[in-house]
């Protein structure tokens, strides 16, 4: 018997015994019990179709009048005689798809079931499911089309082409007469065309000409022999030529023979097929049958192997069942409503009274015809902080005459917040939105609880409160896909960021997203830090896992734009565009986890963009831009806030790469247009009040309000279960990308006071590292890195390397000695 052969070079090591736990088997064992139910269901529905379609053939009159009862008949009616084999059921089913449908050719719906039933049940295909739901699909209409002419004009059976096909018949033979059958017939000729590719292309050469080839020249090499036997159309011109599989060691002199490793029993293809002639195979009285295998001879070495690793994967997900990210917490749970606090609101003060609207109306209607603008309707809706008025003037009266009168309304209403939309989106009216003198406050439990939330199926969900019309407002982070907040002290913004927190920990998964938190002013974010173990991500060595220092937020940043670099590779090397389809074919098993791994979402929050951009300045511009220009693909988003939206710190580059913007109320008509690119924001009226710029569409929310005691709640259920052994590791920055000179450029004249020590360092340890400089030394990270660059530069250590550490050029302390001596 042949040993069977493993290739390295075509063979995709996949080791997933480390996700084989009890649960994963568990459910590989209820998966293949639900397939096996499915595909005995899908194969009674083809036996019942079979005999009901039979049955009627031979007998479908004498049934005619029982199956014509209505359905309350048929239930009540338990002994109607039939003769249908498939019973009462079995006739109203022939009647419905012969009669009433598509005739004689739903006949070849009976097939689908069957095969359908086999590749669910035992994932085997005699042929190809897919392909033949096709074919099914346009052959039971065509069928019935051509049937139903042949009814409708020669006056056959009506079931020959059913209701439809007698149906469409007769509307196109009213519309073009005898014409319809060239249009039907011409309609299966291009499914044909298209379908099987129907194109003149050369005939195959026969067998003979393979055998009359010189004999110096070589028979084709199949990549993956034991894969793919007799890939070649060698047999395609005699079909009465078989292969067995049995007989088939007897019939492989196209495969020579092949010399195996002795310890690894692997088969070094490169080295052996390359000095080995093949000898041409003996094609006489051949007599056995064959298999083939399902690809295509003609196909490049690369699909060849994409089919391969595509049945490997197959066959582990049969065995193993999908990858389970969240198989390292099995016992996770998520936070539960009873955490947050509910608020009685129906105590709270009658929002808005009918006299207010009436007495706001009137006010408006009156101060407009004041201008001369008259107003032919008017109505209102009341939102939880300001009630909208849509107005439809008189016509000839300009917009811009209305919506400059937003001072003057303000006035009249003696009103805050009065704010002027112009025309509403996809209406003809203009709306007016002017502040309730009684606000409803909008808790989050009853925000988050909300069906529209529970049920959303975004990658990252957020819900902020509601809008001017109290519906609960939903938004996928991901689609923003970064997010640019301003607002001034004590309007909200904290509580904005906790309740965007919030509502991301309430549905995600602690395998699937993750948290860079900044919070320079070291309070707002510190409620956060017992989900360490579970959503957090930190720098290798960070004593904290929620950055406060200014100085490592840089280092943060940085290692955020390597860890993009890093995904971009592994997106590459598999194949896709985003994270998504990523993730996708890695729990499809279709990747190998030597090389690739799971991807989860990562959300960087910076809770003041000013004082960094102050102590930073451009080192943070920098990264900041290039990862909202980059990141969003491979799951890297931004949540950027500021008090202060002045143009020093909300920039142009950061402006341009944060397409959706939030705005709190603001102090200025300027600030409002650095961060909206429009007014408005100055007009709000505080505490939670806000708009939210989308691309051209900006919504006012009332922002939900999440308190502290309840965000601490939320952090102490998850912070006392079974978390991860740390935070998220992000990869350890590059120093080339902390600034400084270029390295040709270093004057080592100038070197730093720790050049020596860092030298000795790295020669004694052997290790090229910046965060060893940093921990050893007790340096910032920039300094490390500066150290690296002048080591590098005096030829101590190597050049960068990814993010793997530096090698170390020096082997010994005496040849170092030498070459400060030097220095």
């Amino acid at each position: 018997m042949a040993k069977k052969i493993t290739s390295p070079s075509n063979t995709l090591q996949l080791n997933f015994e480390k996700d084989s736990n009890k649960e994963s088997v568990k459910r590989s064992e209820l998966s293949g019990r639900i397939r096996l139910i499915v595909a005995s269901f899908l194969f009674l529905t083809g036996i019942l179709l079979f005999v009901a379609f039979i049955s009627n053939f031979f007998m479908g009159v004498a049934d005619q009048s029982e199956v014509e009862r209505s359905t309350l008949d048929v239930i009540e009616g338990s002994d109607i005689p039939v003769k249908n084999l498939a019973g009462l059921l079995g006739a109203k089913i022939a009647h419905f798809f012969l009669f009433r449908t598509f005739g004689w050719s739903s006949v070849l719906l009976i097939p689908l079931f069957l095969l359908s039933a086999l590749k669910v049940g035992y994932r085997k295909e005699i042929y190809s499911v897919d392909r033949l739901s096709w074919q099914v699909l346009f052959y039971v209409i065509w069928g019935s089309l051509v049937a139903g002419f042949l009814s409708y004009q020669l006056d056959l059976p009506h079931s020959l082409g059913g209701g439809v096909g007698f149906f469409l018949n007769e509307k196109l033979h009213q519309l073009i007469g005898y014409m319809s059958i060239f249009v039907i017939l011409f309609a299966g000729l291009v499914f044909m065309i298209l379908f099987y590719q129907l194109n003149p292309k050369p005939k195959a050469q026969p067998l003979a000409d393979a055998t009359q080839a010189d004999e110096g020249a070589q028979a084709p090499l199949v990549p993956n022999a034991e894969d793919a036997l007799f890939e070649e159309d060698l047999f395609d011109e005699d079909p009465s030529i078989h292969v067995d599989n049995d007989d088939l060691e007897k019939f492989r002199p196209i495969v020579p023979p092949l010399k195996l490793n002795a310890d690894a029993e692997e088969l070094d293809l490169d080295e052996e097929l390359s000095t080995q002639e093949v000898p041409e195979a003996p094609v006489e009285d051949l007599t056995f049958t064959y298999k083939v295998a399902e690809v295509d001879p003609n196909a490049p070495v690369e699909e060849v192997e994409e089919l391969t690793t595509e049945t490997k994967a197959n066959d582990l997900v049969a065995q193993f069942g999908l990858y389970d990210p969240t198989a390292d917490l099995p016992k996770y749970q998520y936070p539960t409503l009873d955490l947050l606090k509910e608020y009685d609101v129906k105590n709270q003060t009658t929002q808005v009274t009918m006299d207010e609207l009436k007495e706001n109306k009137e006010k408006i209607v009156e101060t407009l015809q004041y201008y001369g603008i008259g107003i032919s309707k008017i109505e209102a809706t009341i939102g939880p902080t300001v009630t909208l008025y849509e107005i439809v003037p008189k016509a000839g009266v300009r917009v811009s005459k209305i919506t400059s009168l937003e001072d003057d309304l303000s006035l009249s209403l003696a009103a805050m917040g009065v704010r002027i939309i112009g025309q509403m989106p996809g209406k003809n009216t203009i709306g007016i939105e002017v502040a309730n003198k009684n606000r409803e406050m909008v808790p989050v439990r009853a925000v988050i609880g909300s069906e529209k939330f529970q049920k959303s199926n975004f990658d990252l969900p957020v819900t902020l409160g509601k809008t001017i019309s109290n519906e609960i407002f939903v938004a996928d982070l991901a689609k923003m896909p970064h997010l640019l907040m301003a607002g001034a002290t004590g309007q909200g913004k904290s509580v904005g960021l906790n309740m965007l927190l919030t509502s991301l920990i309430y549905k995600k998964h602690p395998a699937t997203l993750k948290f860079v938190l900044v919070d320079p002013k070291k309070v707002e974010l510190s409620l956060f830090n017992k989900l360490e173990r579970h959503f957090l991500a930190c720098l290798p060595d960070s004593e904290e896992a929620i950055i406060t220092d200014t100085k490592k937020v840089v280092s943060t940043l940085n290692s955020l734009c390597k860890e993009m670099d890093l995904r971009y590779d592994k997106l590459k090397d598999a194949g896709c565009r985003n994270i998504k389809e990523y993730n996708h074919k890695f729990i499809n098993r279709r990747l190998n986890p030597n090389d690739h791994d799971f991807m989860p979402y990562i959300v960087l929050v910076i809770d003041e963009l000013a004082d960094l951009m102050l102590t930073a300045g451009k080192e943070v511009e920098h990264p900041i831009a290039r990862l909202a220009q980059l990141a969003r693909a491979i799951g890297i988003h931004l949540v950027v806030a500021t008090q202060r939206p002045s143009v020093n710190v909300i920039t142009g580059t950061i402006k341009a790469n944060f397409p959706a913007r939030l705005s709190f109320k603001v102090m200025s008509k300027i600030d409002s247009r650095t961060i909206l690119d429009a007014g408005g924001a100055d007009q709000l009226v505080g505490q939670g009040d806000m708009l939210l710029s989308m691309g051209s569409e900006v919504i006012r929310l009332q922002c939900a309000f999440v308190d502290t005691p309840e965000v601490e709640e939320i952090c102490e259920f998850i912070g006392n279960q079974q978390g991860y052994a740390s935070a998220y590791l992000l990869p350890e920055p590059d120093s080339e990308e902390t600034g400084g000179q270029e390295r040709g450029d270093m004057d080592l004249s100038n070197r730093d006071s720790f050049f020596d020590e860092a030298a000795r360092l790295v020669v004694m340890h052997q290790q090229g590292s910046t965060s060893l400089i940093q921990r050893k030394l007790k340096l910032g990270y920039n300094r490390a890195g500066r150290l690296i660059d002048q080591l590098e530069a005096a030829g101590i250590v190597g050049s960068f390397g990814g993010s793997k550490a530096r090698d170390v050029l020096v082997k010994s302390e005496t040849e170092l000695e030498e070459i400060l001596r030097n220095l």
